[in-house]
């Protein structure tokens, strides 16, 4: 079993940015793939970047050049920041372990972009 606590979300107006944090109860050298997904009003929720046990990355379009993964393997932590912020980004941002046959996520944290 693998708990996720997001934290970092909040309102900011276009063009701001925000720092998306993920923390982990096991060791995220443990997990395949680490990734946030973020879900608007309406909308299915959708992959926004992917960071591999192997160091790969991937992005939506939507989000390249503005959004980095990173990770801290000491401290079990994911983090997502957000540059250039639209109000398109407005969403629950959640996110997600992935071990070969298992899926776990957090409880999502509200992104609002808003002047």
């Amino acid at each position: 079993q693998v708990q996720l606590v997001e934290s970092g979300g909040g309102l900011v107006q276009p063009g701001g940015s925000l720092r998306l944090s993920c923390s982990a109860s096991t060791s995220i050298l443990t997990i395949y793939s680490m990734s946030w997904y973020r879900q608007a009003p309406g909308k299915q929720r959708e992959l926004v970047a992917t960071f591999t046990r192997a160091g790969n990355t991937n992005y939506a379009d939507s989000v390249k050049g503005r959004f980095t993964i990173s990770r801290d393997n000491a401290k079990n932590m994911v983090y997502l920041q957000m540059s250039s912020l639209k109000p398109e980004d407005t969403a629950v941002y959640y996110c997600n372990a992935y071990i070969p046959a298992m899926v776990y996520w957090g409880q999502g944290t509200q992104v609002t972009v808003s002047s």
